[in-house]
This record gives structure tokens, C-alpha cells and sequence, in this order.
């Protein structure tokens, strides 16, 4: 009996030493896998863009990817003065502005980086992106003209040009200089016909405005319906809006214009991109290529053109039904970069000439 005591008290102290060391086995497991517990998943951006579909499209980046998107909202300008004010310390991983001439800023403010991404590369074709790597094009936007159409044929409209001929005295609407479209499309006739054609070419306009320039684009298009002008250049996307609003009066207003893509006969119609460069310095670098990657992949494009009427940069998306209704056409051919290049030249005509 006592022996077997013994052998019994023996297993029991070896039983009891077996749980021991898997109890300590198993928080040295806890212990580790706390060590190895990723860093924090996200991406800063700060944009310009201020439309519902970009924060869905960010809700299903986030969804798809765990990256989570924090989200800074100003305009272009004052973002990249922050940027530069905020230094090596900002937070900020992207930039995303809605025209070309500030991408072209922010490259020469020193703020991008080049990215190198063969999805990238695949998905946006090589005249919408930097030549450096350093900005990418999201969408594109048209700056077409639109018309009343019961005292304006079609026939009667050819291109930019023909807008300061005689016949359109007191009748063109447009917005101010200080509007970047308006620079981005002067500094393409800078690069296409040289500064005194594009010269001559605002002052035509100047003197054939309907009204002195007041207002964003929507804003010209409902003038033409309140009988102020009979013309006006707006961007594609901004129409696309009007006609699907939920305001029964823009709707009214876009049915009763016409739409016509100018320029078919000579260089094209000109095109400005929305689009977006990393930052230099970025901490959170490859999100923000991702966030990019997904940006231009065939999925958000699709988006981009169906709620929000813009032209998608991946070609293998088609665009909306409602702008496939406003037919193909012909694309000015010049390097988007120009568009920054000359943005100071186009600043300068358009004071010379009293656009206001």
C-alpha cells in the first residue's frame, strides 16, 4: 500500500508539472502574437473633390482592402500651401485636386513623389499621367458648350474660336478668369497657337460676354435659360449633373439646352482631368498607391461615370449612357502637363484683356 502511495503522489506531481508548462506555453504564445500585431492600416488624403461617390468609393476601398481612409476636404490651393506649411511633420499620403494645373503646381511646389505602379501604368494611359510618375489622371471632364436651342441651330456653332465673331455679340456666358477651368483652357491655346493668338482670342471673348462673368457653370447655363446669353461653356460633368438633379428647376433648364463638342474640324475638343499625386515623404506611401490603384480600376471608374458624369480614364470603361447619348469626339492632343506650364501666362492675357 505505501508503495503504491508513492507511485501515485509521483504521477500526480508529474501531471500537475505537465499543466504547468503548458499554461506558460501558451501565454508565451499570447505574448508573441501581441508583438506581431499589425500597425495601424490607413491613408491620408486631402482633396478638392466633393462628391458623394468619392466617399462611397472610399467606404468600398476600405471594405475590400482594411485601409481606412481619413479624408481632409479644401480647396486645392490651400491644400498644398498646407502640405508645404506642415512640412516633413504632415500627415497628408495623397493629393487629389480636380484639375491638372494644380497637380502641375504641387510637382513644382516639390511636395510629390514618383510612384511606380504597372497596374498604374496598365490602367491610365500615358497622356494622363506625369511624366515623372509624380500625378496620375482619376477622370476626365470636356469643357463643351451648350445652347439654347430655340436660338442657336447647331450648324451655327463650329469651335472656341468662332465664339468672338460678330454674330455672337452679347451673347456668350462664361465664368471668371479666377476659375482654373478657364486657365487650364486659355493655357491650352497657349500651347496650341502660341500667347498673342490666345491673346486675341480672350479679348474676343471679352467682347462678346452676354454679362459680366458671375457664377460657376451651372450658373451660365441657367442664365442662357433666363435670356441673358445664348452660349456658354460649361464642363461636360457639370451638365451631366443638372440634368439628373434632384432640383425639378435644373432639370428644366438642361432640357431646354443643347450640347455640342467644339473644335471637331481643328485640334479638338479640350479635356481637363481630375487626378492625384503622393506625397513626398508619405508614411503610409503604398496605401496610397493602392488607394490609386483602385481608383483607376475598372470597378471605381465605372462609378466615377455613372453617378457623377465624368469620363473614365481606363479605356476598358465605357462611358455613361447619358454621355455615350452626347456621341464620340475628337480630344485636343497636348501634353495635360502644358496646362500648368502656361497657367501663369493664361493668368496674365486674362488680366490684360479685362476678363474678370
Amino acid at each position: 500500500m505505501k508503495k503504491s502511495l508513492i507511485v501515485f503522489i509521483a504521477a500526480l506531481m508529474l501531471l500537475l508539472t505537465a499543466c504547468g508548462s503548458t499554461t506558460t506555453k501558451e501565454s508565451g504564445a499570447d505574448k508573441d502574437t501581441s508583438a506581431k500585431k499589425p500597425e495601424k492600416s490607413e491613408v491620408n488624403l486631402y482633396t478638392s473633390r466633393h462628391y458623394d461617390v468619392d466617399n462611397e468609393l472610399y467606404k468600398k476601398f476600405e471594405e475590400e482592402t482594411g485601409i481606412k481612409v481619413n479624408v481632409i476636404k479644401d480647396e486645392a490651393d490651400v491644400l498644398i500651401e498646407r502640405i508645404k506649411r506642415e512640412g516633413a511633420a504632415t500627415p497628408a499620403d495623397l493629393l487629389l485636386t480636380a484639375d491638372v494645373g494644380r497637380l502641375y503646381r504641387a510637382k513644382e511646389e516639390g511636395i510629390l513623389q514618383a510612384v511606380s505602379s504597372d497596374i498604374l501604368s496598365k490602367q491610365i494611359p500615358e497622356n494622363l499621367r506625369d511624366v515623372d510618375d509624380m500625378w496620375v489622371g482619376l477622370t476626365k471632364r470636356a469643357r463643351i458648350l451648350v445652347y439654347n436651342k430655340d436660338k442657336v441651330k447647331p450648324e451655327e456653332i463650329s469651335t472656341y474660336e468662332a465664339l468672338t465673331e460678330d454674330q455672337w455679340k452679347n451673347r456668350v456666358l462664361v465664368r471668371s478668369s479666377e476659375s482654373v477651368y478657364n486657365q487650364s483652357l486659355l493655357a491650352s491655346f497657349i500651347e496650341i497657337d502660341g500667347e498673342e493668338t490666345a491673346k486675341e482670342w480672350a479679348q474676343g471673348i471679352v467682347n462678346n460676354f452676354a454679362q459680366n462673368p458671375e457664377g460657376g457653370d451651372r450658373d451660365q447655363a441657367k442664365a442662357i435659360a433666363a435670356g441673358i446669353g445664348d452660349i456658354a461653356i460649361m464642363n461636360s460633368y457639370y451638365f451631366g449633373q443638372m440634368l439628373n438633379s434632384e432640383e425639378p428647376e435644373e432639370v428644366k433648364v438642361a432640357e431646354s439646352l443643347g450640347v455640342f463638342f467644339p473644335n471637331q474640324e481643328t485640334t479638338g475638343t479640350h479635356v481637363n482631368i481630375s487626378g492625384a499625386g503622393v506625397i513626398k515623404g508619405s508614411k503610409n506611401a503604398d496605401n496610397a498607391r493602392k488607394l490609386l490603384e483602385f481608383l483607376t480600376g475598372e470597378e471605381a471608374q465605372g462609378e466615377f461615370a455613372s453617378a457623377n458624369y465624368e469620363f473614365p480614364v481606363n479605356e476598358n470603361v465605357e462611358p455613361s449612357e447619358l454621355l455615350q447619348s452626347w456621341g464620340d469626339f475628337k480630344e485636343q492632343e497636348i501634353p495635360l502637363s502644358t496646362l500648368g506650364e502656361n497657367n501663369a501666362k493664361a493668368i496674365m492675357i486674362f488680366n490684360e484683356v479685362g476678363w474678370k
